[in-house]
C-alpha cells in the first residue's frame, strides 16, 4: 500500500505497531479492466481503515512475510461500484490475514 503506514494497536498489551503491506499482484476475475485503478485505490483505503481499526494477526506484528494470500470469496452484485468492490475485496484480504 503506498501513502501512510496505518497504525494499529494491540489491546490486549497497549503496544502500537506500524504496518507495511505491499501487495505485489492482485488478481481479480470477472470485473471490468476499466474499474482496475478504482478498485486498487478502494482496496487500500479500506484495508488501512480495517488494519488502523481492528485486531491484526500476530503473524504481521512480527515481521511475517506471506508469499500468497488468498481472500476469502465474496459475492458482488452485478452493477456493483468500484469502491464497492474494492472495500469488499478489502475485508476479504483482511479475513484471509486473520486466520
Amino acid at each position: 500500500m503506498n501513502g501512510e503506514r496505518p497504525r494499529t494497536k494491540d489491546e490486549r498489551s497497549n503496544i502500537q505497531y506500524s504496518i507495511e503491506l505491499l501487495i505485489e499482484e492482485l488478481a481479480l476475475y470477472g470485473f471490468a479492466p476499466s474499474g482496475r485503478y478504482r478498485i486498487a485505490d478502494a482496496v487500500e483505503r479500506e484495508l488501512s481503515r480495517l488494519l488502523g481499526e481492528r485486531d491484526v494477526s500476530p503473524l504481521l506484528t512480527k515481521g511475517t512475510e506471506m508469499a500468497r494470500l488468498d481472500g476469502e470469496p465474496f459475492q458482488m452484485p452485478s452493477g456493483s461500484k468500484a469502491e464497492t468492490i474494492g472495500a469488499q475485496v478489502a475485508q476479504a484480504v483482511y479475513e484471509g490475514m486473520m486466520r
